[in-house]
């Protein structure tokens, strides 16, 4: 080792408190998510933890329920499409970034990602406002289009994070031998950013999925959320079924988690 690198070396005992805080944070993190697990598994008629006694009871009551199923019929396919009509958008705007950041994009790509900085509570708002004028609350169409908008931020992040590492001079290569851009951006480009691409549209998913702020406005009827009826039967009585959704929500999460991270060492 030399001596530049020894002096600037600070060894693994003078960074145990560091150590220390980082694992306190991940436990204050981490805790108040893995209590809900064990809980799902409880027999009692409330939430209870730890467990008296351990049953698959509140799963089966989600699984055998008409108004659950239901609704979580609604949020797969309002997250499913949400993430069809981002993914695309977000890719297009993040590669007109990408491609000359000038002030007046420098500008829309502050607006794009406003959804990020604005409170839900706000957008939900005004959103209500917005879609009863044109009769489309409690649609689809009105749930899909609000968190296609409000994942459209993840995209075009993760999508611009994978452009900025990928050398641009190879779809001008392949534009100099005759391919238009949007062949050159499809056959070069995009293979090449795909890891990118597929995180950005595994957080469009998962997001609408969890969303409920801007659900507790606009949906309702026949297109209820799961996350609504979750925060509804919350606020009307504590339901142990919500423990078993909750842990359901979670795996799905972490496997989406997983898989944006696989997709964006392979970009």
């Amino acid at each position: 080792m030399s001596a530049g690198s020894e002096i600037g070396y600070i060894g693994h005992f003078r960074r145990l408190w560091l150590y220390a805080f980082v694992l306190l944070a991940l436990l204050f993190l981490v805790v108040p998510i893995a209590i809900v697990i064990p809980m799902s598994f409880s027999d009692s008629r409330f939430l209870d933890f730890p467990p008296q006694s351990w049953s698959l009871r509140w799963y089966r009551q989600y699984l055998t329920s008409p108004e659950w199923i239901q609704a979580t019929w609604v949020s797969l396919r309002m997250a499913l499409m949400a993430c069809l009509i981002a993914t695309p958008l977000g890719v297009l705007a993040a590669y007109a970034i990408n491609s000359r950041y000038s002030s007046a994009l420098r500008r829309i790509h502050v607006i794009l990602l406003l959804p990020l900085m604005v409170p839900h509570i706000i957008i939900a708002i005004g959103l209500f406002f917005l879609l009863a004028r044109l009769n489309l609350v409690t649609s689809l169409t009105a749930l899909i289009a609000a968190n296609a908008m409000m994942t459209l931020p993840f995209v075009i992040t993760t999508t611009l994070a994978g452009l900025r590492n990928f050398d641009m001079s190879q779809e001008m290569v392949a534009r100099s031998l005759g391919y238009n851009r949007f062949w050159a951006f499809m056959l070069v480009t995009l293979p090449q950013i795909k890891g990118s691409v597929m995180a950005g549209a595994l957080f469009s998913f998962i997001m609408s999925l969890d969303e409920v702020i801007v659900a507790l406005f606009i949906s309702g009827g026949t297109n209820t959320t799961l996350t609504k009826i979750m925060f509804t039967a919350l606020r009307d009585e504590i339901d142990p079924t919500i423990a078993a959704i909750s842990s359901i929500l979670i795996a799905l999460s972490l496997f989406a988690g997983l898989l944006a991270a696989i997709a964006s060492r392979g970009r």
